[in-house]
């Protein structure tokens, strides 16, 4: 799979998404601690980490026996860059366009 879809997999359940959120409020959780923010088992959690993982939009740190996860936003960013924002670039434009149009054939007040 190319790293996109694994982006794409990663965002695509809400599950992994309200991951992606606890991890953006407080980054540095143990398992127990995100675990508190489904309705779902520990392992059923840890298949959605080890999704986010794959993706590479989790990094696990140890610290002793401690396993935290921490939340790494370089691949929302490169996804972003490549598949949102030059798609906004051409709305914007064309937005930017309109209204340039539209102030050009705008009466003039007369007083």
């Amino acid at each position: 799979m190319m790293d996109n879809d694994f982006i794409f997999k990663a965002l695509a359940d809400i599950s992994r998404r309200t991951l992606l959120d606890a991890l953006c409020a407080r980054n540095g959780q143990n398992l127990n601690e995100l675990c508190e923010h489904l309705d779902m088992s520990r392992q059923a959690v840890m298949k959605h980490l080890n999704i986010r993982e794959e993706a590479n939009l989790v990094v696990i740190h140890w610290q002793g026996r401690e396993k935290l996860h921490y939340l790494n936003p370089v691949p929302l960013q490169e996804t972003f860059g490549r598949w949102i924002a030059k798609y906004e670039h051409n709305r914007l434009s064309a937005l930017d366009n309109l209204k340039e149009i539209l102030e050009q054939h705008k009466p003039s007040k007369k007083r």
